[in-house]
């Protein structure tokens, strides 16, 4: 396997994709922090969970237990394979200045790692001063966000629950499907369009699993308080 790491990533303007061995610009470089990542020993149980404190603006909707559970709900075969799930925070910086994916699946050096990216806690995603496309319109409605225009710049605004759901649905399971993806026909930049179809499809298949495990997961919530 080439010790450089793909990663493929939904950006937080979701359904605006970007792909390929390239770097973004985080001030504390998300690439050499993977690679430093070892590989699972033999017979540790995977996937190794590694769950950052997310910095006071944001929150991660789905805990990293949640996040395994979830994971788990699929088949087993989907998820093979998958050594760790990391639940990253980020510099506000960053977030700031738009460098900041929803979700990435990385791969090499015998680790394969499904990223996950904290909320701004005013459950706000900024459209810039465009208005989104119909295709974003409709994803956001999917998950009962409601699209809204304060001054000259487009938001979604989200509940806890659409984001929950969300986070299963259009991020977890869309970078498990480029998991299976990788290991049925490798990638590469000349095919991102079909990488990022094969992972939507592979979400959208799953949208019953999903809405299983997001209710049991909100039940167990319940009986916790």
């Amino acid at each position: 396997m080439d010790r450089k790491f793909t990663a493929w990533k939904k950006n937080r303007k979701f359904g605006d994709i970007y792909g390929g061995r390239t770097r973004l610009k985080f001030s504390d470089n998300i690439f050499a922090r993977a690679h430093s990542l070892k590989p699972p020993e033999s017979g540790q149980e995977l996937p190794i969970l590694i769950e950052d404190n997310p910095s006071r603006d944001f929150f991660f909707p789905l805990t990293g237990e949640e996040t395994i559970k979830a994971l788990k709900a699929l088949p087993e075969d989907d998820y093979e394979g998958i050594t760790h799930v990391w639940l990253r925070r980020f510099k506000k910086s960053d977030y700031i200045e738009n460098q900041v994916p929803l979700a990435c699946f990385i791969c090499g050096s015998g680790v394969r790692v499904v990223v996950l990216y904290p909320w701004a806690n005013d459950m706000l995603l900024s459209y810039g001063a465009k208005k989104p496309s119909n295709k974003i319109l409709n994803e956001a409605e999917k998950f009962n966000a409601k699209i809204i225009k304060k001054g000259k710049t487009w938001f979604s605004k989200w509940t806890i629950e659409g984001l929950r759901k969300f986070y299963i649905q259009h991020l977890l399971y869309h970078e498990v499907g480029h998991h299976i993806d990788w290991y049925n026909r490798q990638w590469s930049k000349a095919n991102s369009k079909t990488v990022e179809e094969y992972a939507d499809q592979y979400a959208m298949a799953k949208t019953a699993t999903a809405t299983h495990i997001f209710n049991r997961l909100s039940n167990e919530r319940e009986l916790k308080k």
